[in-house]
């Protein structure tokens, strides 16, 4: 047997954003195989789009991600294609896409209102956060 190349998902739907939106999705690859699975190589079809990814192995069982960047700044519908390049002896090249419209009209994603009790709670946590980071720091 072999590495072998899995996705969480091959085409990743932005649905419609505003432009200059936050175009930053991730696709999980997952070694479904028993050898370790190397990226070599994320090819995007055009220089809109910026992916990331590591080429530290991918043991057997384990999953990386690949960040994806789309520029939200072109206004319109896209649909993009991202060639994954790996030591999967069956996918050596496997494709995953990225679909949406940037749309100045599109829905802004609505703020949700605390009550009083949830904001007291989000105020605690962040009290909590900001001594552990303290903590943290002092080591």
């Amino acid at each position: 047997s072999a590495q072998t190349i899995t996705f969480d998902k091959t085409t990743f739907d932005y649905g419609t954003i505003k432009p200059n939106a936050d175009g930053t999705r991730f696709f999980t690859v997952t070694n479904s195989g028993d050898k370790p699975l190397i990226l070599s190589n994320v090819k995007p079809s055009c220089g809109c789009t910026t992916p990331e990814f590591s080429q530290d192995p991918i043991m057997p069982g384990k999953s990386a991600k690949i960040k994806v960047g789309y520029n939200t700044a072109i206004p319109g519908g896209f649909n993009k294609m991202i060639e994954v390049f790996s030591n999967d002896p069956v996918n050596s090249r496997s494709v995953i896409y990225i679909k949406g419209n940037v749309d100045a009209n599109a829905p802004v994603a609505e703020a949700k209102v605390l009550t009083p009790a949830e904001q007291k709670e989000a105020a605690k946590a962040e009290k909590k956060a900001a001594k552990l980071a303290k903590k943290a720091a002092a080591k």
